[in-house]
């Protein structure tokens, strides 16, 4: 059964940093298309940033030069790492991993800029 657990979320303050972790069980993230969303209150869920299994990676316009996806495969892990965070980025993240029919996702942690 393939399980995601995020963790490092917190509050932070405007032009704070924070690196959010996905850890994957149950399968390998290799064969996987790895993303990272969020949903802010009220809001819908939205792509933030996705990693291939080819290296190619993908960004929503709003966190272009702030945040970096990241895989390990060694860890069957991803990353997101979130610099310059504006409150605006304040949401619950949600680590997701596809391939064909396959579709998991995480429970997500939440992620609070604010002054």
């Amino acid at each position: 059964q393939v399980q995601l657990v995020e963790s490092g979320g917190g509050s932070v303050q405007p032009g704070g940093s924070l690196r959010l972790s996905c850890a994957a069980s149950g399968s390998s993230i290799n064969f996987y298309g790895m993303g990272w969303y969020r949903q802010a209150s009220g809001n819908n869920r939205e792509l933030v940033a996705s990693s291939f299994s080819g290296g190619s990676t993908n960004y929503d316009d709003s966190v272009k030069g702030r945040f970096t996806i990241s895989r390990d495969s060694a860890q069957n892990m991803v990353f997101l790492q979130m610099n310059s965070l504006k409150p605006e980025d304040t949401a619950v993240y949600v680590c997701r991993m596809w391939v064909a029919q396959y579709d998991y996702w995480g429970q997500g942690t939440q992620v609070t800029v604010s002054s």
